[in-house]
């Protein structure tokens, strides 16, 4: 069974020029893996637990409760290697964002046994391999923050594109997640990279992610973060209240990193999204040099060589 979606022309910018739009991308997603790695470290401790441990907690140095060794990633950032290959393996055959592809991606990285995976994931594909069904019905415990933290590699994929943004996001959301909340939170922090990624005009990118993030809000109070709420969990509204706060309020990505992941709680997917978000704002150039030369060096080279392809799939005529 499969669901393809349609290609739009190509509508990129490339005013900005293609050297800083593959550093912005590549600070994105180098971000994401920078931040899981990080935060994974003090996944589901408190932040007086952390305090107590680490003090302020801000190097890289694996452990935690998956015993992890110094810049091993989890599922956040394995997740989404494995999304964007579909996407790209799609493109090649001829069959673009199609969504069969994707779940069989999320089989395939399930079967590879990851150090972890989230229960909702786990449930969505079960669901695919036992009933052949590419989503299941809109679902209470769907509110989860699982495919928001994946979803990196299609907002790079649809660059210029705004509607098969939409309708390949809300494709790969529901193999496993369907809620409005998880929805809304997948497609704006797309939105948001959308504009970072192709704003001609850098200085203009902050105020217009802040206008998306007051869209989502005035459509969604739940997730108002301001003033923070001080919760980290992995319910989606809690993950965006605490990386929109740590994002919006950081001059830099390593404090925007840090900030969110001292909170605690499900720290490996906040880390992840607001060094997606700070990375994609900052660029590649101004990531922590001694983060980087701990990050795993196979998810360095993966990460670099699928943000290029799925740069070259966006940008291609």
């Amino acid at each position: 069974m499969h669901d393809v979606l349609e290609r739009q022309p190509d509508r990129v910018p490339v005013a900005m020029g293609r050297v800083r739009l593959f550093d912005h991308a590549l600070g994105a997603y180098l971000g994401l893996a920078l931040g899981d790695a990080l935060g994974a470290t003090v996944e589901f401790m408190t932040p007086r637990e952390i305090v107590h441990h680490h003090g302020v907690h801000r190097e890289i140095t694996g452990g935690g409760w998956l015993k992890l060794k110094a810049g091993q990633v989890t599922d956040d950032t394995t997740m989404s290697l494995a999304l964007g290959e579909a996407l790209l393996r799609a493109q090649r055959e001829g069959r673009p964002f199609d969504r069969g592809l994707m779940a069989d991606a999320f089989v395939d990285w399930w079967r590879g046994q990851p150090v972890d995976c989230g229960n909702t994931c786990r449930r969505g594909i079960v669901r695919y391999l036992t009933e052949g069904t590419l989503e299941g019905p809109p679902h209470d415990g769907d509110g989860g923050n699982g495919a928001l933290m994946r979803n990196l590699p299609v907002a790079l994929a649809t660059l210029g594109r705004p509607e098969v943004l939409r309708s390949a996001s809300m494709a790969q959301a529901h193999i496993t997640h369907h809620h409005p909340l998880s929805d809304a939170a997948t497609l704006a922090f797309g939105q948001m990279l959308h504009v970072m990624l192709t704003q001609a005009e850098p200085l203009m990118a902050l105020p217009a992610c802040k206008a998306i993030a007051r869209d989502l809000t005035a459509r969604h109070p739940s997730f108002s973060y301001e003033p923070y709420p001080g919760r980290a969990t992995g319910y989606v509204v809690d993950t965006v209240q605490t990386v929109l706060h740590h994002f919006f309020a950081a001059a830099d990505f390593e404090s925007a990193v840090v900030g969110a992941v001292n909170q605690g709680g499900d720290a490996d997917t906040t880390g992840a999204l607001v060094g997606m978000l700070a990375g994609a704002r900052f660029g590649a150039q101004a990531l922590p040099k001694r983060w980087l030369n701990k990050l795993d060096r196979s998810i360095r080279m993966a990460v670099t060589e699928q943000t290029s392809a799925l740069l070259a799939l966006a940008l291609a005529p």
